[in-house]
This record gives structure tokens, C-alpha cells and sequence, in this order.
């Protein structure tokens, strides 16, 4: 199967560090790989390079095929790269039905679709508040983004990656900040975007039980280069991502 995506030798350099160096990776539909490592790594810097938050100082993204490296943050998320941040990137005035709301138009405009306005408002309104529903949101529907508790707002974050349909789902710590009660929902809805074997997901996470129970990959990033990559026991079962991944010891690795 064809790669959804693509680094040939990502590389960007910050002064004369290179924070990610030479990372030639592929991603195909179907599979949630893990990108993990110690802190400073690189993750969130490679993260940042495919989704467009950053320029590559050498090296191109593709995205089914087609090189994306010159294109916006935006013109990649129109064109199937959603990214889901550590910290909420939401309209925080706007209510959860409105931010949702805006996501679907945003795509809709972008593939063409052509409806009387009516009719439009009516179904991109029916269509937002499906991925409401889906992602748990349906009793906190009316209000701002700004007033939701962080956990809800993470799930708002994953409702508006899902109104865009992307072919690739990015998630940079998806449960970071929040409590034991609020994070197995945000693993369950990556679980349910996982059953979809047309996506790929791409999970950067320190915890490594939630690495254990969703990844079918991972990827092992030290000091900006690419160390390891293949099924999880394998990767965890390496000496080298024994010793490096965030200091932990060879009985807690396992």
C-alpha cells in the first residue's frame, strides 16, 4: 500500500543545532504509529515541520504522493493533515456547535460543494452536530469554548479535526493535563478514528500504556535522528531505546 505520508531526510537546523536531523520515514492508511522519545527529541519539532508550523531547513513531505514541504499550515489541513495540539486551539467565544460549525464549512468551501444557502446552513449544521454527538459533546453544545473544562475542550479540539476529514490525524499528547476520569474518553474517540483502516494516525505520548494500547508502531526519536522504528515489542525490547527513552530502566521499559 502506498505511503498517506512521506519525510524524505526532514531536516531543520536552529542556529547550529539541528533539532531534527535527516528523519526519512513513511505512514500508511490503516496503522497509528507512536512517535516517542526523551524530552527534546524531537517530536513536537517534527510534528511542527509536516504540519507546517515550521520550515524545513533541508529535506520534503508528501502527502499521498504529492510534495506538500512549500505549503501553509492551513493549505495542509485543507488538503488532509489535521493536527491536534497540546494546548486547545479553539475560537473560545464561539460555542462548541459554531467552532465544529466553522470547521465543516471550511472544508466544504474548500472541495467545491455547491448547495442553495438554505440548504447549506441546514446540512452543515446536521453535520456538525454528528461530530458533537461522536465526541461526547451533545450537554455542553451551546456553550463558548472559553467556558468548557479542559477536557472538554480536547474532545471540541478532536470534534473539529474529525469535521475535516483528514486523511492523516496528528495528536501531540492528546491526554496531557488532563485528570483519570477525562482521558479515556480522548483514547477512546483515537480508537474509534483508528477502526477507520483509510486513516493514519500519528500519537506523539510519554505514557507508555497508552503507546501499549493503541500503537501498532512506534517510532523512536533521539536527539533530532530517527533510532528505531517498527512493531512496539520489538522497539521496546532494543537495547538503545532501553537505555535513551526518557532515562527509564531496562525492567520498567518492558
Amino acid at each position: 500500500m502506498s505511503p498517506s505520508l512521506r519525510t524524505e531526510q526532514l531536516t531543520i537546523r536552529f542556529g547550529g543545532h539541528a533539532a531534527v536531523h535527516g528523519v526519512t520515514c513513511a505512514f500508511r492508511p490503516g496503522e497509528l504509529t507512536a512517535i516517542v522519545g526523551p524530552n527534546g527529541a524531537g517530536k513536537t519539532t517534527w510534528f511542527n515541520l509536516v504540519s507546517g508550523q515550521l520550515t524545513p531547513t533541508e529535506g520534503r513531505i508528501y502527502l499521498a504522493g504529492r510534495d506538500i514541504t512549500g505549503l501553509s499550515p492551513s493549505a495542509r489541513a485543507l488538503a488532509g493533515v489535521g493536527r491536534a495540539f497540546q494546548l486547545t486551539n479553539l475560537f473560545p467565544r464561539l460555542s462548541v456547535l459554531e467552532n465544529v460549525r466553522l470547521a465543516v464549512q471550511a472544508r466544504r468551501r474548500a472541495g467545491g460543494r455547491l448547495l442553495s444557502r438554505a440548504a447549506a446552513d441546514r446540512d452543515t449544521v446536521a453535520e456538525a452536530m454528528r461530530y458533537v454527538e461522536r465526541t461526547r459533546l451533545a450537554p455542553v453544545v451551546d456553550l463558548p469554548a472559553a467556558a468548557l473544562p479542559h477536557g472538554d475542550q480536547r474532545k471540541l479540539e478532536v470534534a473539529l479535526l474529525l469535521a475535516m476529514e483528514p486523511q492523516v490525524f496528528m495528536f501531540d499528547e492528546p491526554t496531557a493535563g488532563m485528570s483519570v476520569d477525562e482521558a479515556p474518553v480522548i483514547l477512546e474517540l483515537i480508537a474509534e478514528i483508528r477502526e477507520d483502516r483509510s486513516k493514519t494516525i500519528l500519537l506523539v505520548e510519554h505514557k507508555m500504556d497508552v503507546v501499549r494500547a493503541l500503537a501498532d508502531r512506534i517510532v523512536v526519536l533521539h536527539n533530532g535522528e530517527l533510532v528505531a522504528d517498527g512493531r512496539p515489542d520489538a522497539v521496546m525490547a532494543l537495547p538503545v531505546v532501553r537505555e535513551i527513552y526518557l532515562g527509564v530502566g531496562a525492567e520498567e521499559a518492558a
